[in-house]
């Protein structure tokens, strides 16, 4: 291939023999390709430059081995001061891809690897779309879990192109689907293996095939009388999973396609003045603040130590069990140790409708239950890397296996204990090495939970941090840094909040009502059904941990409740009635509150004993806070977590909100000494 004219900082071409024009985009001084302002007005100069020539086509592929484009720079957003600087933005985005669409040469992009957002919008210009039919490859518009919808012509091509149905329930997900999905539903027009990429570009440029087109069907539901009928249904769907007060974006994107639908050069016009707006609203910045802390947590799990390869969990009961079949999924060899077989066989009937939900291929996963390996008698033990520790939550009998798990371990191997609250000073005590022992806490269900909680104890060597941390992040899980003190951050700051809900409970005030109110706010769910969930005896096990170390004073009905039998869901039986697990009806206990007073009670304490975590120091910083909060409990993503929530309803404010309800309901909602730090802060910025 020859290259001449302009040399560019984030683009290469070259054009071959055929006249074929190859780009490759690989963005200077980045692992990953994203569009920036940089990238698109460089992208401006090079399709002159492609103009000039009238090639006979061309390709647009990736530098990077990471995949094809993961989007626009996110971080150009929040520097935007108004909907005025996000209007030119986008609008300037659309026009430099819209080039791209009035090539006189046919265009391929040629896709491997990750193809989201603003890069699927560039593909959606090209009039050819090639995947590498690899399990890497993914195809997807994920704005709306930012709180926008595509701005670069996304909705009107993808809408032309597969159809609205199809369309929509792309956007309105934010889910991807792999290259086979992609081709079957018309995405791609090719779905090739990788080695077949190149070839089957120049082929498709040099023979030009008819573009994929959607069929009779989706075209009727395209047109005027059909889009309001769709639209209703579309609006309804939505609502079952995120309220338009906190989440606006799926709704103004189904406004959008109902009302411009039939007129492209419209619709084009309305989608960069929706995205404008809904940048530069609270629930998108909020949202973006949680994706960039998520990326700081994915980071974290990055950084150099040699990630295990070998794992051994103790404990084949729901956690251990899971932690166990999610880590075989994840590729790596797991043996599972528990004196019950009965017990084993449950893991590995679990572990196995796992595998075939997640991997489809029954090849892919039947080699995934190869790794996980029932291991009665601890063999797995001396070859693992690291061996995880999940029996029940008593330190005592921890401590106990302790000693019988140290000498068969390899020297270098660490030792992890999936500990709900207990601090790793108490653990310790029966290790010869101490400074092997650290905190892996998984949340459950752990397929669906993304956070781990990294815990250092007193003498966890640094090195021990580093390796628990890199295979955090190598089985896919965002690890926090926490420092071991009872009930670690997301327990202990969870806590409060839950004992209120049973406290307000007892007061007469309906369960249903305390936990519609928490989910107006928008927690996930409500706190006495998360309660019933994770089990009333497991809560009443952290609450006992943490009552020894802090003023946590533990209600009498959920003592009564245990006491019963009553453990929640897996009972049958808590503050609600369940068959199997489906809950059914009860009659509301006598007795009302109000939905703001609900509210305060139960996000005031949350609030409280998250400043009092930061003060402590139990996390290094309050965007951590956060971060531990908003992945480890689902505290409402569109607030941007509990410290950034407070900051901006008004530190004052809510120091002073507290301060009434002591008066009121007495010393448990006494304002943390933390405050004034945040206070003093405040004051500061004014």
């Amino acid at each position: 291939m020859a290259h001449d004219g302009e040399t560019y900082r984030h683009w290469r071409m070259e054009e071959d023999d055929d006249r074929i024009v190859w780009l490759t985009f690989d963005r200077a001084e980045k692992s990953v390709n994203a569009l920036c302002r940089e990238v698109l007005e460089e992208l401006d100069r090079v399709l002159d430059d492609i103009s000039r020539r009238s090639p006979a086509g061309v390709v647009f592929r990736s530098g990077k081995k990471s995949g094809f484009i993961a989007g626009a720079d996110i971080t150009e957003f929040t520097g935007l001061a108004d909907s005025a600087a996000a209007l030119a933005l986008i609008e300037r985005g659309q026009a430099i891809l819209g080039r791209i669409e009035l090539l006189a040469a046919p265009t391929v992009s040629l896709i491997h690897g990750f193809c989201l957002g603003g890069g699927l919008e560039l593909a959606l210009a090209c009039r050819y779309r090639i995947a590498a039919d690899i399990p890497a490859t993914q195809l997807g518009l994920p704005e709306v879990k930012l709180g926008i919808h595509p701005g670069f012509g996304g909705t009107v091509r993808l809408t032309r192109l597969i159809g609205p149905l199809a369309a929509m329930d792309l956007i309105l997900t934010g889910r991807n689907v792999d290259a086979r999905k992609a081709r079957k539903i018309g995405l791609v027009d090719y779905a090739v293996p990788e080695r077949h990429l190149e070839n089957a570009a120049r082929a498709t440029i040099l023979h030009a095939p008819f573009p994929v087109k959607p069929g009779f069907l989706p075209a009727l539901c395209s047109t005027w009388f059909m889009r309001p009928l769709l639209a209703g249904y579309l609006r309804r769907t939505v609502a079952r999973r995120a309220a338009k007060k906190h989440y606006p974006a799926p709704y103004a994107v189904i406004d959008l396609w109902e009302r411009f639908g039939g007129n492209a050069a419209a619709m084009f016009r309305e989608e960069a003045g929706s995205v404008a707006n809904l940048i530069t609203g609270d629930s998108a910045r909020n949202l973006v603040r949680v994706f960039l802390l998520q990326e700081r947590l994915k980071s974290l799990g990055r950084r150099g130590a040699s990630e295990p390869c070998s794992i051994h969990v103790v404990g084949g009961g729901t956690m251990g069990g899971d932690i166990a079949a999610w880590c075989a999924l994840q590729g790596l060899r797991v043996s599972v140790q528990d004196v019950d077989a009965a017990r084993l066989a449950n893991v590995v009937k679990r572990a196995a409708t796992l595998f075939r939900k997640n991997l489809r291929d029954p090849r892919l996963a039947e080699a995934a239950l190869d790794r996980l390996i029932p291991d009665i008698k601890g063999d797995g033990i001396a070859r693992a890397d690291i061996v995880i520790e999940a029996i029940f939550e008593d330190a005592a009998a921890k401590r106990e296996l302790y000693r019988q798990c140290e000498p068969r371990m390899r020297g270098d191997a660490l030792l992890a204990t999936n500990t709900s609250s207990i601090p790793l000073e108490e653990l310790a005590e029966a290790l010869e090495h101490p400074e092997r022992l650290v905190g892996l806490h998984f949340f459950n269900p752990v397929a669906k939970m993304q956070l781990v909680e990294v815990v250092r104890g007193a003498k966890t060597q640094q090195e021990a941090v580093d390796t628990a941390t890199a295979f955090a992040g190598a089985i896919r899980r965002l690890p926090l840094p926490v420092a071991s003190s009872p009930g670690f951050l997301v327990n202990r700051t969870l806590m409060p909040y839950l004992l209120e809900a049973v406290i307000m409970e007892t007061e007469g005030i309906p369960a249903a009502e305390i936990d519609r109110a928490a989910v107006d706010f928008g927690m996930p769910m409500g706190p006495l059904l998360l309660a019933d969930t994770v089990g009333l005896d497991i809560c009443l096990s952290v609450a006992r941990i943490l009552s020894r170390h802090f003023a946590v004073e533990i209600p009498t009905r959920l003592e009564e409740l245990v006491a019963a039998g009553h453990l929640g869901r897996k009972s049958g039986q808590g503050f609600y009635t369940y068959e199997g697990q489906k809950q059914v009806a009860t009659e509301a206990r006598n007795g009302r509150g109000t939905s703001g007073g609900i509210v305060e009670r139960l996000i005031l304490r949350l609030l409280n004993e998250a400043v009092a975590c930061r003060r402590a120091g139990v996390v290094a910083d309050a965007d951590l806070v956060d971060a531990g909060m908003v992945f480890g409990t689902g505290f409402a993503p569109f607030r941007g977590g509990p410290l950034h929530y407070a900051r901006a309803e008004g530190a004052a404010a809510i120091h002073g909100r507290l301060t009434a309800l002591a008066e009121r309901y007495g010393s448990r909602f006494t304002p943390d000494i933390g405050w004034e730090e945040i206070l003093t802060d405040a004051e500061g910025k004014t």
